[in-house]
């Protein structure tokens, strides 16, 4: 994916939040002044608090607005990665605002419960206004979620449950206004505590999951066990080793092992991994980078050849070795290093060969002499015309 079209799914991207939050706080702004009004003219104290409710969901609209434009914001030399984890550490302040929530409407109702002095007798207009602030907050909540899940965000989905934990109180706000209009003035209280607790349920998980991308936690196995089958379908992929993934805004980064022939030439395995990450990018919807190292053999627990030297010792070796041979025929050594040993290809010009038996003869001096050298595993030789 080059950076022009990812810029242009980020924009789409951001412009699909700002407008899906746009429009609930909009929502949730004329709900907060009606509420308030019609508390105040119904003397309905806990329309009022659902009003005060409705204007924290303005805040907190704000809040999601502030931190899309700011994580959908195109990688830089600063950030490489861009900036999704903005949107994570929104998720994560809006899954403490819902526990903070939960507590006040515990915290309220169990102050009612206590002074009964407290509750009033609201007017029907209280109970209108009610029933269409529930109406309301879950239309937002499904406008929200299912935006949320289109686009993978767990900010939105966050700020989505919060505007159904205004739709819950005010069902709770409903049933106090009911219960105290035909005589039941502590429905309402019991209600509120049973509902506080799914809030602060849902805001806890938030937090959890939030947390647990903060810190580079892996997909889930199934996920992790699917991409690896992805992986596996691709031509000339033997083996798949050191599968580390992580999340971020929605997104899955994907760092993997592959291992292909060891006697491949490098523009091939390049091939090969760039066909893995076409693979994964294409077939899994939630990876948007993938980094593919190439291995020629399974050096997951152990690299058995990281002792060797590198290749200007092994061609200075060489040299001491084949005197006989010109410098520049050596210098284009090829160097295999399985197993811990090296592996050497040469290729030698046809015409320095008299016959046959002397092809044979000079294999043999390359491959005796080669052997003072205890980290060479083996020798080929090939003529070329």
């Amino acid at each position: 994916m080059d950076s022009g079209t990812d810029l242009s799914i980020r924009q789409r991207r951001y412009q699909s939040v700002r407008r899906v939050t746009l429009i609930g706080s909009v929502v949730d702004l004329v709900l907060g002044v009606a509420k308030v009004l019609a508390g105040w003219l119904a003397n309905s104290q806990a329309l009022i608090a659902d009003g005060i409710h409705s204007f924290s969901d303005v805040f907190t609209d704000l809040f999601v607005l502030y931190a899309a434009k700011h994580s959908h914001k195109a990688a830089d030399e600063e950030h490489p990665y861009g900036y999704g984890r903005i949107e994570t550490l929104t998720t994560v302040g809006l899954g403490v605002v819902l526990m903070i929530v939960a507590c006040g409407i515990v915290y309220d109702s169990i102050l009612r419960l206590s002074k009964p002095e407290i509750l009033l007798i609201p007017g029907g207009l209280a109970l209108a206004v009610a029933i269409v602030s529930i109406v309301s907050k879950e239309w937002i909540y499904q406008y929200t979620v299912a935006a949320a899940r289109r686009l993978r965000s767990d900010m939105l989905m966050a700020n989505a449950w919060h505007s159904r934990s205004d739709a819950i109180s005010s069902v709770v706000v409903m049933l106090g206004i009911a219960g105290a209009m035909y005589g039941y003035p502590y429905l309402d209280a019991v209600a509120a505590v049973v509902v506080a607790v799914m809030i602060a349920k849902i805001g806890f998980e938030l937090v959890r999951s939030s947390t647990r991308e903060l810190i580079d936690a892996a997909l889930d196995s199934d996920e992790v066990d699917a991409i690896r089958q992805h992986i596996l379908t691709v031509n000339g992929v033997r083996s798949v080793h050191m599968l580390r993934s992580r999340m971020s805004a929605g997104d899955a980064f994907i760092d993997v092992h592959i291992q292909v022939d060891p006697m491949l030439s490098v523009s091939e395995g390049h091939q090969i991994g760039d066909a893995v990450r076409r693979r994964l990018l294409e077939a899994v919807n939630v990876v948007s980078d993938v980094t593919v190292h190439i291995d020629p053999e399974d050096d997951e627990s152990n690299s058995p050849c990281d002792d060797l030297p590198h290749r200007e010792q092994v061609i200075d070796a060489l040299k001491r070795c084949w005197p006989q041979l010109p410098v520049q025929t050596i210098e284009t050594v090829r160097l295999h290093y399985l197993s811990g040993k090296i592996q050497i290809e040469l290729d030698l010009p046809i015409s320095i060969l008299h016959n046959v038996q002397h092809a044979i003869q000079l294999v043999n001096e390359l491959q005796q002499a080669s052997e003072t050298l205890m980290y060479v595993g083996d020798v080929q030789v090939r003529f070329k015309v």
